[in-house]
């Protein structure tokens, strides 16, 4: 079968190949893969600056954004040929750790978990892949091929969940919140936002086009330019860029008691971006809370599901603005301009 590889730490080494199917101990559910979603940790994986093969192994089969249909499932496993589905992407450690062990394995304490097509565990990019029935989800028929936005969704259903669990420490008004960024994450941001009642302001450098188009499609305010020129106080921050100066900019219109979340990771060489001494002083005495996240608990895989049922179709399909064959998947991993969200198509 063909699938796309890459050598991890080694750039330039992605390229789509025939290697064998996938062995029956990597799960009951035998899955046709039919679309992948492409992001910024797979372009890191073909820069080599990211990714760890399965051990023993030279090279990794890349992809976590996963859409297939079941060829073959164990009865009583609640799947059948013909579903589609979704795979998890992390899997707990194998030790396991105190948070592993409790079924929270995007909490892991010893960083010795596995997520398929990222590090210890082949992807799900290739023609065939299997998947254990605990860690597949079924992609609910309104949604169809759109399910292959469950993965990134599910980032942003861990990020609100957090934002929900923390504002009920005290008084909280949860009136307005401010995304950072309109790339896909952003636009996921924002629409969890308006499903929970916010008002949403997406702040981002393009002026026009697609991106603000989706984003006032939502009810929600679309601002080109630096956050802290939007005449807008927050509750809430959603930090999708990774770049320190925006982050800064944000945190300045969040009011007292504000939470501010970060989900993008800067790709830059680690530098000290921040003034630490000021940052304490307005955490303080302003009684803000900044937290990171990455990937997700089960729990929020599923209330990624219902998001995207919720969401408009037609809002979610111009969200997926270029649709690339597995044969020139490399074209998947360059951005070209108006490019939002790209996905492969494995069957193409």
């Amino acid at each position: 079968m063909r699938a796309v590889t890459a050598v991890p730490g080694r750039s330039g080494t992605v390229g789509v190949e025939e290697v064998p199917e996938p062995v029956e101990q990597d799960g009951a559910v035998l899955v046709r893969g039919r679309l992948i979603g492409v992001c910024g940790t797979d372009r890191e994986i073909a820069d080599g600056v990211y990714g760890e093969p399965p051990a023993g192994e030279p090279k990794l089969i890349i992809g976590h954004e996963g859409l297939g249909e079941v060829i073959e499932a164990p009865a009583g496993s609640g799947f059948a040929a013909g579903d589609l589905v979704v795979g998890i992407v992390r899997r707990p450690d194998p030790v396991p750790c105190p948070a592993c062990a409790e079924d929270q394995w995007d909490m892991c304490r010893n960083n010795r978990f596995a997520e398929r097509g990222i590090v210890r565990r082949h992807g799900y990019a290739s023609e065939h892949w299997r998947v254990e029935p605990e860690f597949a989800l079924p992609i609910p028929p309104r949604l169809g091929e759109l399910g292959v936005l469950l993965e990134p969704t599910s980032v942003l259903a861990k990020a609100w969940d957090q934002v929900d669990r923390i504002s009920q420490r005290a008084f909280f008004l949860g009136g307005r919140a401010m995304v950072t960024g309109a790339g896909p994450i952003g636009l996921l941001a924002c629409l969890l936002g308006v499903q929970r009642g916010y008002e949403v302001h997406v702040v981002d450098l393009v002026t026009g086009g697609p991106k603000r188009d989706l984003v006032e499609a939502l009810g929600a305010h679309y601002h080109a330019g630096d956050a802290a020129d939007v005449e807008a106080e927050v509750e809430v921050v959603l930090e999708c860029t990774g770049l320190g100066a925006v982050g800064r900019s944000a945190a300045s219109r969040l009011v007292n008691g504000g939470i501010m979340s970060l989900t993008g990771i800067m790709n830059l060489d680690p530098q000290l971006d921040t003034d630490a001494t000021t940052m304490n002083r307005n955490a303080v005495l302003r009684n803000l809370v900044l937290f990171g996240t990455v990937n997700a608990g089960r729990r929020h895989w599923w209330q990624a599901v219902e998001a995207l049922e919720a969401a408009d179709p037609e809002w979610l399909r111009a969200m997926i603005t270029r649709r690339v064959p597995l044969t020139t998947f490399a074209d998947a991993l360059g951005r070209q301009p108006g490019d939002i969200k790209v996905i492969v198509d494995l069957i193409a």
